[in-house]
């Protein structure tokens, strides 16, 4: 086999390079070894908070809104402190630990980073 990257749309490994690209032979597909390397670093999950910050886990976070909790009478007030446990991709895409909460998913529109 090659020491090239599998093709990234049939998955095959009998990739060739001709000049600056390389080439699929059982799909025709073309394309560069950066635009490769490219891919990769934006299918990352990047999460900014509301002003722009990214997060990542581990990270503190303050509410900067207040925010009642669904099926419940409790209000999560401005200022309350949580930690980041998970990102998620999806609607709510911070899992955390709130003081005096537990844990629960927030959208990182409503947290800053602390």
């Amino acid at each position: 086999m090659s020491d090239f990257p599998p093709c990234p749309k049939c998955n095959s490994s009998f990739v060739y390079e001709d000049g600056s690209f390389l080439v699929c032979p059982e799909c025709a597909y073309e394309w560069s070894a950066t635009d490769v390397l490219d891919d990769i670093t934006s299918s990352q999950l990047i999460i900014c908070d509301a002003h722009g910050t990214p997060l990542k886990e581990g990270d503190a976070i303050t509410l900067i809104k207040d925010l009642k909790v669904k099926g419940s009478s409790q209000v999560l007030k401005v200022g309350t402190k949580a930690k980041i446990t998970h990102l998620l991709d999806g609607d709510h895409n911070i899992n955390c630990r709130l003081q005096g909460a537990g844990t629960m998913e927030l959208k990182s529109e409503f947290v800053k980073k602390t």
